[in-house]
């Protein structure tokens, strides 16, 4: 059950990465369309840039929104790993040992 639960984690935290690098692309090519077009005058143009501008406003804030709870999220799976190395020094120590030799000798096979 908490495999199945890591993976969730994991595969939300990719969508989370995609999505902010989405925002990213998304923003600048607005940023870049904002300012290709300033020079055009007509009604329709300035809507349009109102608009586009209110958007891309709204972009930035949810892209803020969304890092912010990624960063926290990070902090709070890293909080949670100390307190169970703290509280289990040792199987912490046997784990990584483990996980160590396991490496060793898949990398050395290869």
């Amino acid at each position: 059950m908490r495999a199945a639960h890591r993976t969730d984690e994991s595969h939300s935290q990719a969508a989370r990465e995609r999505l902010l690098g989405d925002f990213k692309t998304i923003a600048a090519d607005a940023e870049a369309l904002l300012h290709a077009t300033k020079d055009d005058l007509s009604e329709k143009a300035r809507d349009t840039r109102t608009r586009l501008a209110s958007a891309l406003d709204k972009a930035k804030a949810n892209y803020q929104d969304v890092k912010a709870e990624s960063v926290g999220a990070a902090e709070e799976a890293l909080s949670k790993a100390d307190r169970t190395i703290r509280a289990h020094p040792y199987e912490a120590i046997g784990v990584a040992l483990g996980v160590g030799i396991l490496l060793g000798v898949l990398l050395r096979n290869k």
